[in-house]
């Protein structure tokens, strides 16, 4: 069974484990290969335990079995880019043994009524064109609305922005089961 919650801090250890995870397995071939090397579980625990701790919305997702353990987790916030959207998903990710069970609907459904409970209406977020899972999106409804670029590991990227106008259409989500 998979709760969704509110991350606590001490799951930032677990956090930036399935941001690594979730990294190396979706971007090969999309980012330099020593880039995903380097990505460190570590560092990334710090930033994440950061971010619960100044109250930012970091939503997991935990298996239980004989202790919980974390298989994704999202993060969301005000718009740091005006015009496509009130609040902003940053990050989704989730371990590739527990895709397609429902559990990104339900961290996305979770993320934007913590947004919508700070007033968000609307809400997007921003994905590489070249995600392979770009197609999540769309299916639950997210329509695109911008296309950009970004700069990462010395590569520029292009992305889609999807919108969720308004943000009802992503906390009406329904839960599915595989």
């Amino acid at each position: 069974m998979i709760s969704v919650r509110r991350a606590a801090l001490a799951d930032a250890a677990a956090i930036g484990a399935v941001h690594v995870a979730a990294w190396r397995s979706t971007y090969p071939g999309i980012l330099p290969d020593s880039y995903l090397a380097r990505l460190s579980p570590t560092r990334l625990a710090h930033h994440y335990r950061a971010a619960i701790g100044s109250g930012a919305t970091v939503i997991v997702a935990a298996a239980r079995g004989p202790g919980p353990r974390i298989v994704g987790f999202t993060t969301a916030g005000p718009a740091r880019m005006p015009g496509l959207g009130d609040g902003e998903v940053e990050t989704l990710y989730v371990l590739d043994d527990y895709r397609e069970q429902g559990v990104g609907r339900r961290m996305l459904r979770a993320a934007a009524a913590e947004l919508a409970a700070d007033g968000c209406g609307s809400a997007f977020l921003w994905v590489l064109r070249n995600n392979p899972s770009r197609w999540f999106y769309r299916h639950l409804g997210g329509q695109a609305a911008a296309e950009g670029q970004t700069r990462l590991a010395g590569v520029a990227l292009n992305q889609v922005a999807y919108t969720w106008d308004p943000i009802d259409r992503l906390t009406a989500l329904q839960h599915t089961k595989p």
